[in-house]
């Protein structure tokens, strides 16, 4: 399944990740991006700084429960 979130402005893959409650705090990022595999348009992101642009898709293939997410940036949907 994909979901759609909406965000206001840019954003990083490590603010996405604490935003969305996949982790609990900013310095969580860099551990996580190295643990787990993230995919960002089909490729392997361990950089949390990484800005998020629109219809970004997010995948996370070593967590099932996580879905996939596509990015739409407010005001250019």
């Amino acid at each position: 399944m994909v979901q759609e979130v909406v965000v206001d402005g840019d954003i990083t893959l490590g603010q996405f990740l604490k935003t969305e409650g996949i982790i609990e705090s900013g310095g969580q990022a860099k551990w996580f991006l190295q643990d787990y595999e993230v995919l960002i348009n089909g490729e392997r992101e361990t950089r949390r700084g990484k800005k998020l642009a629109d219809q970004d898709r997010i995948d996370f293939p070593d967590i099932p429960e996580i879905d996939s997410v596509i990015i739409i940036h407010q005001g250019e949907q």
